[in-house]
């Protein structure tokens, strides 16, 4: 068998007890079957919920809170619980683990994003398995990853990672919702996901989970845009996950969708960079970014929006205002708004920098094209 690099994701619906709090029970048998993977020689990242879930009968909670402030100070407790409880199941293996916590504020700086991708990294190379969770203690809504679903994908596309398998309390997909359509059946495997799975995918499953069916669509579809291969399905066994690579598991495989693999760079272009601004660009430009590979040059530039500054990302757009795609441009505004429409060698003229692009197509990423 092929020694890959897997991201496990665990939902709190797969590590709960009935009451909703954490089952030891469960996060050992999770543990010997991630174990299991690494002693056949694959490398493993874990992103685990389940912090609320440790933490709030320990605040007095009767049951799982419901106030963002509640499952905000839940997690501040459970998060060093969950840690402590993945530690101690580890050992007694042999592994070491490393916590990281992330917030979508981390994926948009393109330093932190690095610097996420060099700790992983290392922490692979020393033998050590990463356990992930989104940092549900200072998170707010606009920087959130909605649930550890996406940022599963996320994660694996980062680190490059050959496949995504998505453990839940659900054994897979269907072609109906299987609770309202006792007769519904089973996907086996998808190439691709079709648009008609979205429209009978319902919100959270359970009511100690955050991610339903939809949001492990979305999490599959994203992930397979970053080259992975998804499995989502259910995990009982201590031997699932060796199952689930083998093809055996108890769920949906959904395939390697052929598109090419974005680059770090690319990736976080693509999917985590915050615009600061907007260049219109003739049809000229157009064909020559979209059809040629061909760089962003001053004489293609009809219109400027925005204050930024050189190295700044901005979307770029048709004369019709339809999205192109996205780059880092190598000159402010005040400079392109000098510079557009002039010939290069006229636009040398006007500018502090000596490059003539105003984005290298090394640092441009065509949204449809790259994303879908």
């Amino acid at each position: 068998m092929k020694k890959e690099r897997i991201v496990v994701k665990i939902g709190s619906s797969s590590l709960t007890k009935p009451g909703g709090e954490l089952s030891r029970t469960k996060l050992n048998m999770y543990a010997s079957a991630i174990a299991q993977l690494r002693t056949a020689g694959h490398q493993v990242i874990l992103i685990s919920s389940g912090a609320v879930a440790a933490g709030f009968s320990g605040l007095k909670y009767p049951s799982r809170p419901v106030t963002l402030a509640g499952k905000q100070a839940a997690a501040a407790v459970g998060q060093g619980l969950l840690m402590q409880a993945y530690t101690e199941a580890f050992s007694e293996y042999g592994y070491e683990t490393g916590q990281i916590l992330l917030t979508r504020s981390n994926f948009s700086n393109k330093l932190q994003y690095q610097n996420a991708y060099a700790t992983l990294s290392e922490l692979l190379r020393r033998g050590v398995i990463p356990i992930i969770n989104e940092n549900d203690t200072i998170a707010v809504d606009e920087l959130t990853f909605g649930d550890n679903d996406m940022l599963s994908a996320l994660v694996g596309g980062l680190i490059h990672a050959d496949c995504l398998l998505i453990l839940t309390d659900i054994d897979g997909i269907y072609d109906a919702n299987p609770k309202g359509h006792p007769d519904a059946k089973r996907y086996q495997f998808l190439s691709e996901i079709p648009d008609e799975l979205y429209l009978q995918a319902g919100e959270a499953g359970s009511n100690v989970g955050t991610g339903g069916m939809r949001s492990k669509l979305d999490a599959a579809k994203t992930a397979m845009s970053l080259g992975l291969r998804v499995f989502i399905g259910l995990g009982e066994q201590e031997n699932c996950l060796v199952d689930i690579i083998s093809g055996k598991g108890n769920g949906t495989y959904i395939g390697f969708s052929g598109n090419e693999v974005l680059n770090n760079k690319k990736q976080w272009l693509a999917l985590h960079s915050l615009p600061a601004g907007e260049l219109y660009i003739d049809n000229g430009a157009k064909k020559a970014l979209l059809f040629k590979g061909k760089s962003l040059l001053p004489a293609g530039i009809t219109t400027v929006h925005g204050r930024f500054e050189s190295g700044a990302v901005v979307e770029v757009k048709d004369i019709h205002g339809r999205l192109l795609g996205k780059g880092q441009v190598n000159m402010s505004a005040d400079e392109l708004n000098d510079i557009k429409g002039k010939s290069t060698a006229e636009a040398a003229q006007y500018t502090k920098t000596k490059r003539p692009e105003v984005i290298h197509r090394d640092d441009w990423v065509y949204i449809e094209k790259e994303r879908v």
